[in-house]
């Protein structure tokens, strides 16, 4: 059975929304630092920590992770950092 959605694997990643980590304060290097970006297809591509197995136990009624898909977390500042770049769609 076809998914509504999938990936792009053509899409390219246009520019990111809001502020690096190391802007945030949120990282120390570029080496490893947790990112949101917009891709060329209006996708958005989020660089977070693993924390599947963390929080597989306590989702909520209606959340849950595919066998293909990871639950990331990101730091909250960058989100909000992020959001004068998001459009009001």
């Amino acid at each position: 059975m076809t998914r509504p959605w999938e990936i792009d694997p053509e899409a390219t990643f246009l520019r990111r929304l809001g502020k690096s980590a190391v802007e945030l304060g949120d990282s120390r290097t570029t080496a490893d630092c947790p990112d949101i970006w917009e891709l060329s297809n209006g996708d958005v591509a989020v660089v977070g920590r693993d924390a599947t197995a963390l929080f597989a136990d306590r989702m909520p009624p209606g959340v849950s992770v595919g066998h293909d898909e990871r639950l990331v977390v990101v730091p909250g500042n960058m989100l909000r950092a992020a959001k004068p770049d998001i459009a009001d769609v």
